[in-house]
């Protein structure tokens, strides 16, 4: 049997990156579970909604479920393959929770709002539904390639902070309507989350490619924009089929471009699409920041929980961070 060194202890008073440090401080400090949340309020709204955006409601949720649930399986456990130091394996381990967190809070939406047949509807169509299944294999195929460690943290963080976005548009919009205004609490704590999740990925990502050559650098970016470009080709697609019978997908469609750019600025790139915050509807856009609801105390406990501060997301979270 091979002799083994000695099993090392994560030690957190000895940080080789203190950006590990304040991840796992933010990440703890904006802890939430979906069963503090009184969505049953939200079936008022629910009931007024035509069947459209009822499908629209239920579908899109769906498909955050399915994307919430590969990261949580599959995107963590394939970057810790790559990671440092084990501070920042432990900053990973805690993402990796909260994607399942995420991923069950849409069956308590579910759950909810829609009867078991619904339900049972909605997860035979996330699952087999084309366009949705597309972003979903790509992103798998690339965090099983252990030769391109570089190509998963891209994956990851155009997962966290683009493709989520023409699920998230929905709540968002119905939250600036004065609709579902509870489902909305929950998104914008799991957009809260993927914020940070984004970040931190994009930093690491940053601090390998800066060691590459001039010439490595120019072939992954070359790589990079040609992959967002085959993502946004299928997203189109896929917000056309969600969004079309509600009169939304342009507006949709914008929303997801200014993300794509979001994203890329958090690998530390230039945008790709012409689209900023003044081009998104401004009701989303008030949607998005993430501070804390005021409810009622006794019925309803906002997003930030109670927990501390909550920073509302701007353009500089990327450069704030570092």
């Amino acid at each position: 049997m091979e002799q083994q060194n000695n099993y090392e202890a994560i030690n957190w008073n000895e940080i080789n990156d203190e950006i590990d440090k304040a991840t796992w401080e933010k990440l703890t400090e904006q802890f939430w579970l979906d069963t503090r949340i009184p969505l049953s309020n939200d079936l008022k709204d629910w009931r007024e909604l035509d069947e459209d955006r009822q499908w629209l409601v239920g579908h899109v949720f769906g498909g955050l479920t399915l994307l919430d649930t590969l990261q949580s399986q599959d995107g963590m456990a394939a970057l810790k393959k790559d990671a440092i130091t084990p501070h920042e394996i432990a900053v990973l381990n805690n993402i990796q929770f909260m994607e399942s967190v995420h991923a069950k809070s849409y069956s308590s939406i579910f759950s909810t709002l829609n009867t078991p047949e619904e339900i049972d509807d909605i997860f035979d169509w996330s699952d087999s539904e084309e366009y949705l299944q597309n972003k979903t294999k790509r992103i798998y195929e690339l965090y099983h390639d252990d030769s391109n460690p570089l190509k998963k943290k891209i994956s990851s963080v155009f997962l966290e902070t683009f493709l989520f976005y023409s699920g998230f548009f929905t709540p968002l919009w119905y939250l600036g309507n004065n609709k579902l205004a509870n489902v909305a609490e929950i998104i914008k704590l799991i957009i809260r989350d993927e914020s940070v999740h984004g970040t931190y990925i994009g930093y690491k990502f940053q601090i390998e490619f800066n060691q590459l050559s001039e010439n490595k650098q120019n072939d992954l970016k070359d790589w990079m924009y040609n992959f967002m470009y085959d993502l946004y080709s299928n997203e189109e697609k896929y917000t056309h089929l969600l969004y079309d019978k509600v009169g939304l997908t342009e507006e949709v469609l914008t929303f997801i471009r200014y993300n794509a750019n979001k994203a890329l600025m958090n690998l530390g790139q230039e945008p790709m699409f012409p689209d900023t915050a003044e081009d998104v509807n401004p009701i989303v856009m008030n949607g998005i920041s993430t501070s804390t609801a005021n409810h009622d105390f006794f019925s309803q406990v906002g997003n930030g929980y109670r927990l501390g501060n909550v920073e509302a997301m701007d353009d500089n979270d990327y450069k704030k961070w570092f």
